[in-house]
């Protein structure tokens, strides 16, 4: 019996000398079980109740439904318009309205007007407006559900009914920013319109004071001079669309890009034979001056009415689009807080408590078995010593 146990003291120095075992860490670890039970508890329980001291915050969320991409009547009637509705198939090329949006109600612009509706620089205490920007943009969430593609907006506060109004609240303020900007197709088409009216009523006006001074109205022209600018004016408005797509396409396109040169050599060959038509005219004596006039008097007037029925239809597709956020869920004050969550802080806490302990205890004992080894005790000396000198 005593060879057996004299047999076992060699074999537990070797594997003391090949490392540290589980027996070695269990050891320190139940001589000190009560530390290792009662000390994390007791600052568990100390963490539950300051937990209690601490402002709850609510969350109010709002889901609501994005305007869908889809074909207007306005986009229907641009085929009225020939070559220009091509052109303005570029302008309206919007991938993802969704991020569009969640992008606009992260906005400066935005964040600035909730800030000063609910006077958010008081409530979060701060000086400065960036600051107050920072701490709204932590406390809002925006996304977009990956199957449905609805838009969800989570508003954390301490009051539950502000909460809930600052949610609602940035709804109503992407309809009065989105509104104001050109963002989807028809808004798009409506700019894009509303430009090129204004300058086509410019021309209009100039070609009617240049008509009414030569001392012809339009309803004094003979038939002859009449018939013969219909031809013109349909070929100097085929002219003019093929130009405006051609400015749309040079937008994306380079100019060596096939469908660009070839939108190039069709307005090249209508840009000559305007050129001709302009010299026959010239050669036809006294009635070239009122004719040519007249010409561009009726050019005008065409290409004001074809920009007129667009710009009106493309504002009843806006203003059908700007009703179509359509709220799913509107924010209500939460009757629940949604933090701090009381018992997830005191056994988080409880669990960091038990696993510094049972380190602190680990390494204070193995720190005093190398003090007592004398060939460790003396690098220990050396460590110290180095320590103080440090």
């Amino acid at each position: 019996m005593r060879n057996d146990m004299r047999a076992d003291v060699p074999m537990y120095e070797a594997n003391d000398d090949e490392g540290i075992g589980l027996l070695d860490i269990a050891v320190p670890m139940v001589q000190h079980l009560r530390l290792l039970i009662a000390g994390p508890l007791v600052v568990g329980l100390l963490a539950l109740g300051l937990s209690f001291l601490i402002t709850p915050t609510f969350t109010a969320k709002t889901v609501f439904m994005p305007p869908a991409q889809q074909q207007s009547s306005a986009a229907a009637a641009l085929g009225s318009l020939g070559a220009l509705a091509g052109g303005l198939g570029s302008l309206a090329g919007i991938k993802n309205m969704s991020d569009q949006y969640v992008g606009l109600m992260q906005s400066t612009t935005v964040a600035d007007r909730i800030i000063e509706r609910f006077k958010l620089m008081e409530v979060y205490d701060v000086e400065y407006r960036q600051d107050a920007r920072k701490q709204l943009a932590n406390n809002v969430r925006i996304g977009v559900g990956k199957k449905d593609g609805l838009i969800s907006v989570e508003v954390d506060d301490h009051d539950p009914q502000r909460a809930a109004e600052m949610a609602n609240q940035h709804v109503v303020e992407l309809r009065a920013l989105s509104s104001g900007l050109a963002i989807s197709e028809a808004q798009q088409r409506r700019a894009f319109f509303e430009e090129q009216l204004q300058q086509v009523r410019g021309s209009l006006t100039r070609a009617q004071q240049a008509l009414e001074g030569s001392g012809i109205n339009p309803g004094a022209l003979k038939i002859e001079p009449q018939a013969a600018a219909e031809g013109y004016v349909a070929l100097r408005a085929e002219a003019t669309a093929t130009e405006v797509r051609l400015q749309a396409m040079r937008r994306s396109l380079a100019d060596n890009a096939p469908e660009v040169q070839q939108a190039l050599a069709k307005l090249s060959a209508l840009r000559g034979q305007l050129a001709r038509l302009e010299a026959n005219t010239s050669q036809q004596g006294g009635d070239a001056n009122y004719v040519s006039k007249y010409r561009e008097f009726k050019y005008q007037e065409a290409l004001f009415d074809i920009m007129a029925k667009q710009y009106e239809l493309a504002r009843v597709d806006e203003s059908r689009e700007g009703t179509l956020i359509q709220v799913v869920d509107p924010a209500t004050p939460p009757e629940r807080k949604s933090a701090p969550k009381k018992g997830l802080i005191a056994v988080a806490t409880t669990f960091i408590t038990f696993l510094l302990l049972a380190g602190f205890v680990v390494v204070r004992h193995f720190w005093r078995r190398s003090a007592a080894d004398p060939d460790k005790a003396e690098k220990l000396m050396q460590l110290r010593a180095a320590l103080h000198r440090s």
